[in-house]
């Protein structure tokens, strides 16, 4: 049986349909999950909704594993479904596996679920926005591409609507797009090609010149800053440009500086 959920990150969907297959007793190895997007065994039984009459199914799980579930969705393993599926199926029978730490599924699901809050936290902290003036009398309107790992763009668009409610902005990604207006809602549309993201502006050419002058060659550490800032981020960054360019300079000035004689402090007399 292959159930079909609306998108990738359809959690209601999937919260409806494991129900409904949990109440028909339903083992998970029955079960391949797909979405809209995602290709289908033409020859395999395509279960669009849930049996209204099997909704319901007396299973209870703690909310902190519901959280997790949020999470794992997020991901983009094409198998998170299915596992999310397994562990539901086994909590049902298996009441004391929430307390197993060293279960398989369990250890998978979190890691995965960290994955997810490590993407949305570098999604906060590197996207760059670019002023476009668009005769809009709101003002102007700053755009920012950005590459997620996982399914978070949509997750994570509320948590910028509050840090900059009172911009015009746009987030664009190859998933998904945001779109805010202050004193309007979240809007959101289909993702796009990165050519659709605006060239540089003045204002980006302004803040590399501001990096430069606060980078500080006697703190740098390239080890730590790509854990900090992944290689996989630098594309979207402008002053990720710059990162090469000043280190080799910071060598140099190191390697001079250890290459000159030692100096010898003026003798003070004192009377």
């Amino acid at each position: 049986m292959q159930v079909r959920l609306e998108g990738e990150t359809d959690f209601a969907g999937f919260r409806a349909h494991a129900r409904a297959l949990l109440a028909a007793e339903t083992p998970p190895d029955s079960v391949q999950w797909s979405t809209q997007a995602g290709n289908e065994d033409l020859f395999s039984e395509v279960v669009i909704a849930p049996a209204v009459a099997n909704a319901a199914v007396p299973l209870a799980v703690p909310a902190s594993f519901l959280a997790l579930c949020e999470s794992v969705v997020l991901h983009r393993d094409p198998q998170r479904f299915a596992l999310l599926y397994r562990l539901l199926w086994r909590l049902a029978r298996e009441p004391a596996l929430r307390h197993d730490p060293l279960d398989a599924d369990m250890l998978r699901a979190r890691d995965m679920a960290r994955a997810v809050g490590r993407d949305i936290h570098k999604m906060r902290a590197f996207v760059r926005f670019r002023q476009v003036e668009d005769g809009d009398p709101a003002g102007p309107l700053h755009v920012a591409w950005f590459e997620p790992e996982h399914h978070i763009a949509r997750a994570n668009a509320p948590w910028f609507m509050r840090r900059f409610a009172q911009m015009r902005w746009a987030i664009l990604t190859p998933d998904c797009c945001a779109q805010w207006r202050p004193g309007g809602a979240l809007e959101f549309s289909p993702g796009v090609a990165r050519d659709q993201a605006p060239p540089a502006d003045a204002g980006e050419q302004l803040w590399l010149t501001y990096y430069r002058s606060i980078f500080n060659p006697a703190r740098l550490k390239l080890a730590m800053m790509q854990k900090e800032m992944p290689r996989k981020y630098w594309r979207n960054l402008p002053e990720a440009s710059l990162i090469a360019s000043l280190a080799a300079q910071a060598q140099e000035r190191s390697g001079a500086m250890i290459e000159q004689a030692p100096t010898t402090a003026a003798r003070r007399f004192t009377r």
